[in-house]
């Protein structure tokens, strides 16, 4: 690549008039001009295109922190946010914070390097990594709950959205039914296991502490759980899995148990990734909008970047929506 060294030495001027020329930050001669401007077209120099977003003080770069790449989940956030930022020549770069030091580790290089704003799902972020977020003063918006220290967020109402399905279940007849979360402690599975609770309560029906098992979210994580808990002594007549990957992991130990699903283990599942509709049985779930997630978090962080809201805290609460298909 031709740089701003080949083109000064090709005018026989200084790099920092050859720069002046290209940002008209300070006058040049008309005949400096052509000879330097002569040098770049015969040459073919092109300016970084980060350079002029470095001198003022932006890079053009934002950041997503995910828990997992694995769960397609997280890559249509991406490409929501993606849906809003490009025509703004905004890049997205998008980080896999599988652990604690890996996520700790990934916020203070992407803030090293100068991220314009950062979006980042909190569970399994480390309150040190998301308060170093907050000290550098940038925009800053999370998935699912209200960030310490201040800032945005965008949700839906987990509570709500396991009400529904396990209300949808009751209605169906199932009267022991159980719950399959991911990772204990994390907000959504604390969110999803108390609207679990609330619709069994509503119905007057008992919360068994042998049927709510926490697991992780994934695949795997739903072929642990549901072996569990198949292997209690009063088993349940339905499953409320906490994202759609567990649930595929729970109908992976139906079939090798020859369950018949719906008619001997109803199933419900979270998120309504696009293999829930291809999986056998189709799998009744929560229409959880991530591509809409995603644009509503890059709009946010458009807004603080251009310096169109104060400090104020602002939240986007998005719907989700039951879709029932032959699980139950």
């Amino acid at each position: 690549m031709v740089g701003i060294r080949e083109v000064a030495e090709a005018a026989g001027v200084s790099m920092s008039t050859v720069s002046q020329v290209v940002t008209g930050n300070r006058p040049v001669s008309a005949a400096t001009r052509a000879r330097v401007e002569e040098a770049i077209t015969r040459l073919g120099y092109r300016a970084h295109p980060g350079a002029a977003q470095l001198r003022g003080g932006r890079t053009g770069t934002v950041a997503l922190i995910v828990p997992t790449l694995e769960n397609p989940f997280y890559p249509l956030v991406a490409a929501g946010m993606q849906d809003v930022l490009v025509p703004r020549d905004l890049l997205l770069t998008v980080t896999d914070a599988s652990s604690l030091d890996r996520s700790a580790s990934a916020i203070h290089r992407l803030l090293t390097r100068r991220v314009d704003a950062m979006v980042a799902a909190p569970f399994g972020l480390p309150p040190a990594g998301l308060a170093e977020v907050h000290d550098a003063g940038i925009p800053f918006v999370t998935l699912g709950q209200a960030p310490p220290g201040g800032g945005d967020y965008v949700h839906t109402n987990d509570v709500d959205g396991a009400y529904k399905v396990t209300e949808h279940l009751i209605e169906r007849g199932r009267h022991r039914i159980a719950f399959l979360g991911g990772d204990e402690g994390v907000t959504p599975t604390r969110q999803r296991l108390e609207g679990y609770e609330k619709a069994l309560r509503a119905a007057g029906l008992p919360v068994r502490e042998e049927h709510v098992v926490c697991t992780r979210y994934t695949r795997q994580g739903g072929r642990d759980g549901a072996n569990l808990l198949l292997d209690r002594d009063e088993a349940p007549d339905a499953i409320v899995a906490a994202n759609d990957l567990i649930a595929f992991g729970v109908l992976d130990v139906a079939r090798e148990r020859k369950l018949r699903v719906p008619e001997d283990l109803a199933l419900t599942g979270y998120d309504d990734l696009e293999a829930a509709s291809l999986v056998t049985p189709p799998l009744t779930t929560i229409m959880n909008p991530a591509r809409e997630i995603g644009r509503a978090c890059a709009r946010l962080l458009i807004e603080r970047l251009d310096g169109q809201v104060s400090d104020i805290t602002r939240g986007v609460a998005l719907s989700n929506i039951l879709v029932v298909r032959e699980s139950t």
